[in-house]
Order: C-alpha cells, then structure tokens, then sequence
C-alpha cells in the first residue's frame, strides 16, 4: 500500500515547527522543571515524532492526531516543549477539518469530555484552585482547536454548498436559454412553413403548367393564379417580419388569422386547384352565436386547415376537398377535419418533405389536444385522405404562450 504524498505546505509546517523547536531546546526554554525523565535530550523525542504528525495533517490527520496524543504524554514525563504542544493543538485542528465527516463530529464533544474529566479529576487529587488553571490548559490544547476546525469545516461546506447551489442554478437557466430557443426555432419554421408552404406550392403546381402547355388561355390563367399567390405569399411573410420584430421596431406585427377567413382561404384554395380537377367546400357546424374561441385555438385550427388544403393542392385526386368544423360534446372542443381524394393527381405536382404534417402535430400538442390523419374508406368505397383534430377550449380564460404565435 502506498502512503499518500504529504501535502507541501504541511511540510514547510513541520519543518518550522521542528526548527523552532530545536532553537528553543537549545536555549534551554521548557514548560516543566522538575520530571520524571530527566535527561534533555529525551524532550526532543516527542517534539521529532509531533514534527513527523504535523507533515501528515492533512493526508492522515487521524492518524497523525492519534500519534500525536501518544507524543503529547510523553511530552509531560519530560522537560517539555512549548512548541510540541503547539503543534498538537494543530494536529486536533486538523483532525476535525481534513478528516472524516464522522470524526470531525466526535472529535469536539471527545475534547470537550476529556477537558471536564481532567479538571475533576485534578479537583479531587489536588483539592486546590491550580487543577482548574490545568483543566483551562487541557481545554486550550484539545477543545479550542476542534471548536475551531468544526466553526471552519462547517463554513467549507456552507460554501461548497453555496457554490454547488450556483453551478446548478446557472446550468438550470441555461437549460431553460437553450429549451427556449428551441421552443422560438420551431415556432418560427411551423410560422414561415405554414404562411408560405400553400401560396409556394400553387406558384409550383401553375408555373409548371405553364411551361409545359402552349396554349395561350391555359398560361394566362397561370400566371394569373401565379401573381395572385405571389403578392398574398409576400404579404404573410410582411407579416412574419412583423412578429419577429421587437416594439421599437418600424413595423408592428398584423393580428393572427382566425377562423373567420377561412372562406377566403377555401376561395384560393378552389381557385389554385381548378386545373387539377379539385373543388372546395367548407362546413362549419357551429352555431353561429357560440361566441369568440381563445386565441390560440383559433390560430391552431386556421393553420391546421391551411396546411391540409397545401396538401390537397400537392398529392390529391380530383373530387371534393370538404372542410368541417364542429363542437365535440359535451365539453365544447373544437373539431377540425379535412377530406380529399386519396389518388394519383393529373398534371404537375409540387414536391412534399413531410414537414406539414409534424407542424400540425405540434400545434395540437400545444394545446393538449388530439391529432390523426391517414387514408380512411369513405361509404361509397372510395379511397380518401383524413385530417382530423380536436382542440381543447377550456383554457379560453387563459393568456396563450408568449411563444405561441
């Protein structure tokens, strides 16, 4: 077993501890005059094995402080050193900072019960006032210094305690900074992908017509389509730079859309998919005194519906796009739903990345909720294509995420 490297400063202790030592042993200075071993030289044998200790204060300090007592006793059957009971007061300091969390408890109430018993005892032996100066002196060597390494261990910890306490904190707020801006990242993509994904794809599916027919009325028709998405595309991404800028900015943001432009969404809607065969319907349910939905709802259910007609214009057959709105009974959740013909569509098609339908999802689960699309077979047999969600209004009386646009 290898023992540990004593620490530098606690060398340079015991080396200033054994010199002084020396020198006053040399000048003939000692605590005691008249003992049991009378020789001078045996004083320095305590003070080389206490020197020793004090070089292992803090890699063994309750090893060192055991030895230490044994030199200390010794110390008394000779001349003594001043300097060798200084440094056992230090071996006790020691004993209760570096060492184990258990003997740094014990240690103190150990001290303190040695001190009482000493002082007792040399009451009843000597029945004079000089056993309490000897009780006083015990106390100062061994109770002082555990006192006083338990008052210095227990800010230590007090401190490390802080200082974990603001590793934490920091690492907490900057797992918050990053979830926020992760939160802000996937709010603006399901923002630019749902402003601008349907007026892209209706300037994808009619330029490629009219690239690819020659004839004069079908191009016309085209670009008309083409120009109409262009100016609505540049204005919903006016408004995105809206929501993106600050209120010192030179721009305030447009109010979000509700459900109430639905019918201009499904007019575009019809308008892009004439060519390829598709027809738009819209049916809301709702009772038309059922009064205002929260905000948050209404932006969710607009985009939810945008999203599926973008998505009708891409990959659907020809036939009836039908919108539904409804409320879910009996706790008045909004339902939306949108149906199109599952088939291979006729004519140009834009590409897909799948993108769409994970922005619906999330807007859904923001609001805990339900979302399902796939094919579905309609009662004639026919192959179609489902969205559906519901959409919880029961926190209408609550202010929607700053996040949340």
């Amino acid at each position: 077993m290898t023992l540990p490297r004593p620490h530098r400063d606690d060398l340079l202790i015991a080396a200033g501890g054994l010199a002084i030592g020396l020198l006053m042993w040399s000048f003939g200075l000692h605590t005691q005059t008249d003992r049991l071993i009378t020789a001078r030289w045996a004083t320095l044998i305590p003070l080389v094995v206490m020197a020793s200790m004090e070089a292992l204060r803090r890699t063994m300090p309750q090893t060192a402080l055991a030895v230490g007592t044994v030199a200390l006793v010794a110390d008394q059957f000779t001349y003594g050193s001043l300097v060798t009971a200084l440094m056992f007061t230090d071996l006790v300091y020691s004993a209760v900072v570096y060492g184990k969390p258990a003997a740094a408890r014990r240690i103190p109430y150990t001290t303190g019960l040695i001190t009482i018993g000493v002082t007792i005892g040399f009451l009843v032996w000597w029945q004079n006032a000089i056993a309490l100066v000897v009780g006083l002196i015990t106390g100062m060597v061994s109770f002082l210094p555990a006192v006083t390494g338990a008052v210095v261990r227990n800010h230590r910890q007090a401190a490390d305690a802080a200082r974990l306490r603001a590793e934490q904190t920091a690492l907490l707020a900057e797992m918050d900074r990053s979830q926020a801006v992760v939160a802000e990242r996937a709010r603006m993509a399901r923002e630019l992908h749902d402003m601008v994904a349907n007026h892209l794809s209706a300037i994808a599916i009619h330029s490629t017509a009219a690239l690819s027919l020659d004839d004069p009325g079908t191009t016309r028709q085209a670009l008309t389509v083409i120009r109409e998405n262009s100016v609505e595309g540049l204005a919903e991404m006016r408004r995105l730079i809206g929501l993106l800028r600050d209120s010192s900015g030179d721009a305030e943001p447009a109010a979000a859309p509700t459900l109430d432009g639905l019918d201009s969404l499904v007019t575009q809607a019809a308008t892009n998919g004439e060519s390829s065969g598709l027809t738009f319907t819209l049916d809301d349910s709702r009772k038309p005194d059922a009064g205002a939905l929260p905000a948050p709802v209404e932006l969710a259910a607009y985009r939810i519906v945008q999203e599926s007609l973008t998505n009708a214009l891409k990959h659907a057959g020809p036939g009836e796009v039908r919108v539904e709105l409804g409320v879910r009974r009996p706790d008045g959740a909004l339902t939306v739903g949108v149906i199109s013909p599952l088939g291979g569509q006729p004519g140009p098609r834009a590409p897909g990345s799948g993108a769409g339908l994970v922005g619906m999802r999330e807007r859904v689960a923001l609001l805990d909720g339900e979302f399902e699309s796939g094919p579905v077979t309609a009662d004639d047999g026919r192959k179609e294509w489902r969205v559906r969600a519901v959409l919880p209004v029961g926190t209408s009386d609550r202010e929607p995420p700053a996040w949340y646009a």
